[in-house]
């Protein structure tokens, strides 16, 4: 664990804050998902259940209260993990099936030598005060004890504010595949991959 002056940086989600990281990881990307997870009860839940506290690393206020997370994918799962199993489970077998195969053309493989970033938020109180760049180290530190030579994530095009940190942070694009028809469900048209060498 690594303290600094306002927050520390902790592998996985304290028992706790399972509710908190769900709620968060809603708010950020609901815009994107809302359309094909709706309704957002429904959605919640789904993701509470799926969340995989092991493919986490949170920054926790002094306080206690949970500031963002960054969470990751390997070989053995992701952050948001839940199958078609899990979908059907949630939204009936119909409902599960189809919203699957739609998101399943979100989906990234992993590439072996690097770590896959599945997703960082920040709370909206925690923005601005370098939560997020935190995280991104604590995942870089992360991707050498596996023994990884980069990090890899994808960036959409409607959030300019996030490119720009990861560019600070060290992150190159590589190439930008567009959304093609989905665009108009998920809300953004093109999506950059980007990597940071180690």
């Amino acid at each position: 664990m690594t303290t600094l002056p306002s927050a520390s940086i902790e592998q996985g989600l304290r028992p706790g804050h399972r509710r908190e990281a769900t709620a968060l990881f809603w708010e950020a990307f609901k815009g994107k998902l809302a359309l094909v997870m709706q309704p957002e009860a429904q959605a919640l839940s789904f993701i509470e259940n799926a969340v995989d506290p092991a493919h986490a690393i949170s920054a926790v206020s002094n306080q206690g209260e949970l500031l963002g997370v960054a969470g990751f994918k390997t070989s053995s799962g992701g952050f948001v993990g839940g199958g078609m199993a899990q979908l059907c489970a949630a939204y009936g077998p119909v409902g599960g099936f189809w919203r699957g195969l739609v998101l399943s053309t979100l989906d990234r493989p992993v590439e072996a030598g690097s770590l896959l970033m599945d997703g960082i938020f920040v709370s909206a109180a925690a923005r601005g005060q370098g939560v997020g760049t935190l995280l991104l180290a604590a995942v870089k530190r992360k991707a050498r004890d596996l023994g990884a030579t980069s990090v890899r994530l994808d960036v959409i095009d409607s959030n300019p504010r996030a490119r720009a940190l990861y560019e600070r942070e060290g992150f190159v694009a590589q190439e930008t595949s567009e959304t093609g028809l989905f665009g108009h469900i998920f809300g953004f048209r093109s999506s950059t991959r980007m990597s940071c060498k180690l």
